[in-house]
Formats: C-alpha cells, structure tokens, sequence
C-alpha cells in the first residue's frame, strides 16, 4: 500500500485531500500544528477514513523527522494562506516562517529520502500591480478583461505572464518557495509538481474575509451578518474564478499517480490550477446567487478603499495542465456554492462557533 503524507492536512485542501486518497486506498499520515480555528473538527472528519493525524509543524525540523515512513509522497499543503498577512509588518516574521521556511524543511525532508513532492502554490505569485494596469471594461456586474499580452487574455492568467511586480509578501513566499522546489528538482533529480492553486471551495473550507472568499459571502448570508464591497467603487464587480475542492482532488490523484510511477520525469514543472472560464463570479454575481441559496437579503456595504494587493479580475487559464493531464474543472460557480449551502445548512450547529 502505497503511503502519503500531506502537511496542513487538517486544513480545507490537506483535509479533502486526506479523505480523498484515503478512499481510493492510500495509507495517509496528515501533519498539522492545529492553528487555524475549526482544524479539531477537520482533524476529528478525517481521522474518520481511516486517516493518521500528528502534531507537528513544519517549521520545526524535528516534527518532519520523527514521522514514520516511509513514504511515497508528499503533498505540501501547509500554508498561511491570507494575501493581507504580513501587510502591517507585524506577522511578516509568521508568513516567512511558515510559508518559506516550512517548505524549505519539506523539500529538504523529501530531498533525503528521495520522497516525490506536490506542492501547493498559488495564482498570488502573478502580480496584482501588473494585473491591476490592464484595460478592463465595466459591465452591469463585472469587471470584463479587454487587452491581450504575453501569457494574459480575456481567457485567462497563463503561465506565461511575466512575473516582474507585486504580488504581497503571501505570493512573494509562494514563489520564493516554488524556485527552491526547481532547484531540489533539478539538482537531486527530485520528482515534483508545482500547481498554482486559483480560489478553491466548496463544503469544509473555514471561510474568512482575506481567504476563501466565497465560502465566507455564503457563511455571512446564511447566518445573517453584514458584508461590505471593498474597494474598486465599492461596487462588488471584482471577478475571481473558484474550483472546487472535488475538482483539485481529481487532478492531484491524477499527479500523484504520476509522481509515483516508475519512470516520472516532472521535475519541478509548473501547472495553473483554477476554475477558469468555466467557473467565475463577481461578487455581485455571488450576492445574488446567496439571496437565492439562503432567502435571506443581508445588507452589503461599500468600503470604497482598496486593499492591499487586492485584485480587479483574475481568471486562470489552465492551457497546459488540461493537456498534460487530460483534467478540466467539472463544477459550474453555482453548483459549489449550491454544495457549500448544504453542506452549511447540514453542519449548522457545528460550524456556527466558527463562522459567527
């Protein structure tokens, strides 16, 4: 039996992706330090497939070296994943540790046993000051892309976009993390996958304001609380596309498969993972459909401010990770959050004390 672990495997996408390989027949260790508000409920779901939690952390050495393998994979998982942390400088110190240091750690762990590596980057290493410069048109309910360049189109973020600019100390990790991952690669002949993840959902993400978007605008329009448009006129026409969690658990099967084979030559190769024209909605778009969900009118203000590194449009163009792995996005917007709504509406009382 094949085993694989995954760090942050108590968090949305390590925790899905636990329950996922557990059920196709994988022998799953998850490492999670439990930080992160609602991990002990995750914990408590996974460890009902047959799951093997452990405390630790990434940033601790230690922790890394005293699972028990071996093993056959590793899936990096583990991140603070707000774009608005380190903004004021007084968690910089966290996102670094975490972010960079912790998966340095990981390689270095997967680099000494000679263990194949997917990791877990993000759309956030494309930067927003270069994104934000383009034209872009305004609709009764979005924002619509209106210029062509280099590796960016009305279609799509390819991985082809120049990454000179911005992209917030969060996506400045991610990709500081993803050159380090290239050299092991390349260097120590080390099998990996890099996926730059666009918004993911879907049922069991702990949604917040900086993180996990459209789970939080559904969470806030099921139990009543107010919202607020920020920034770009305060309008809400802000464009995101979002994949759904079935959708990415598919495609890392599919990787993994891949990684573990005999003969795997992906060394570091780089895939856009995202819901692409497929799957997108303003957050107009988004009001609307949780008006419908939920039947409840909750009172959405405008903060016309932006924040730092937010973004007007981003859609991923997953060109070349539909070929390679013959993998599309199946979910349509409206049927993830159509399953976020009952998976809410099923875990009410559970999930309460952490939404509200």
């Amino acid at each position: 039996m094949k085993k694989v672990l995954i760090t942050g495997g108590c968090g949305f996408v390590g925790s899905n992706l636990a329950v996922a390989f557990s059920k196709q027949g994988y022998q799953v260790t998850s490492l999670d330090n439990f930080s992160r508000k609602g991990s002990e409920i995750l914990k408590t779901r996974i460890q009902g497939f047959g799951v093997e939690v452990v405390g630790g952390d990434v940033r601790n050495v230690a922790d890394l070296n005293d699972l028990k393998g071996p093993f056959d994979l590793m899936i990096e998982a583990c991140a603070e994943p707000s774009v608005l942390a380190g903004v004021q400088g007084k968690d910089a110190r966290y996102v670094l540790d975490v972010n960079l240091l912790g998966a340095i750690n990981c390689f270095e762990w997967a680099r000494e046993r000679h263990v194949p590596v997917i990791f877990l980057s993000s759309s956030r290493v494309y930067p927003y000051d270069r994104l934000n410069a383009c034209h872009f048109l305004e609709k009764d309910t979005r924002f619509v892309m209106d210029q062509s360049s280099l590796g960016l189109s009305p279609s799509g973020v390819s991985i082809e976009m120049p990454l000179e600019g911005i992209r917030s100390l969060y996506g400045a990790t991610k990709l500081s993390a993803e050159f380090i991952l290239k050299e092991y690669a390349v260097n120590y002949r080390l099998p990996s996958i890099v996926n730059r993840c666009g918004v993911i959902a879907g049922p069991w993400q702990l949604g917040k304001v900086d993180q996990g978007v459209f789970t939080y605008w559904l969470s806030q329009h099921y139990f009543n609380k107010a919202l607020s448009y920020i920034g770009y006129g305060g309008k809400g026409k802000q464009v995101r596309d979002l994949l759904h969690i079935d959708d990415l658990t598919d495609l890392i099967l599919k990787q993994a498969a891949c990684l573990m084979g005999a003969d795997s030559s992906f060394r570091g190769d780089i895939f856009n993972v995202g819901g692409s024209l497929h799957s997108n909605l303003s957050l107009l778009e988004t009001t609307e459909i949780c008006q419908q969900l939920t039947g409840n009118r909750i009172n959405v203000g405008r903060i016309l401010e932006q924040r730092p590194a937010d973004l007007m449009w981003y859609i991923t163009d997953n060109g070349k990770t539909e070929k390679v792995f013959d993998w599309q996005p199946k979910h349509s917007a409206q049927k993830i959050l159509e399953d976020t709504h009952i998976w809410l509406r099923e875990n009410e009382t559970l999930f309460k004390q952490v939404f509200v």
